[in-house]
């Protein structure tokens, strides 16, 4: 564990709205630490030192908290952001131990450029993985280098990192690639072929 993941943690005392607004306009982020039957822990972490380890390590960062002198290993399960003024307005924590196994869910990033005359779509942004606690991947990479038109790439076929499970059904649409409508007629065909597609499976 490096110290850039290194996080001094306060224990909050208050809780409730205006606590949490006292806490913010204070710099910090109110987090909560929860897993392996403890009781959760109400905590304070500061805002900038939190948020330079989540944009270097992305939002599955492992921090390596210190609570009261104790150094105690979390995973960033959620967080959630204000969304006009983008600060990070609470932060769910997972207790965590080396050598164990956790969920979580890793960015699809697609790489490479389809055969001409063909749209790329993508069905899943992200996926949900089963990893070393200390070792999930930022994100996984999809190739469509050269894909033709008709291609389905589902979550079966991702090149997994080492270690790293599928936590979805391997089936599970990840990219379409599709032939790109070329004329304003062909696109309005393709919508309303969609739509009677639609029409008629909510018909049967």
């Amino acid at each position: 564990m490096s110290d850039a993941n290194l996080l001094e943690a306060a224990v909050r005392t208050e809780f409730g709205k205006g606590a949490a607004r006292r806490t913010r306009r204070a710099g910090n982020v109110p987090a909560v630490l929860y897993g392996h039957q403890a009781d959760p822990q109400h905590l304070s972490l500061d805002a900038r030192a939190f948020s330079a380890i989540l944009r270097e390590h992305g939002t599955n960062a492992v921090l390596s908290l210190v609570i009261d002198g104790k150094k105690q290993l979390a995973l960033t399960k959620s967080v959630v952001v204000h969304p006009i003024r983008r600060y990070i307005e609470h932060a769910d924590l997972l207790i965590i131990k080396k050598g164990e196994k956790v969920t979580a869910d890793v960015n699809v990033i697609i790489t490479g450029d389809a055969a001409p005359g063909t749209l790329v779509t993508q069905d899943a942004t992200t996926i949900s993985i089963e990893s070393d606690a200390m070792n999930i991947p930022e994100s996984i990479e999809v190739s469509v280098e050269g894909v033709e038109a008709g291609t389905q790439i589902n979550a079966g076929s991702l090149e997994l990192p080492k270690g790293v499970t599928l936590n979805v059904d391997a089936e599970t649409l990840i990219v379409n690639v599709i032939a790109a409508p070329q004329s304003e007629a062909e696109v309005e065909e393709a919508a309303e072929a969609a739509e009677a597609a639609a029409e008629a499976a909510s018909a049967e």
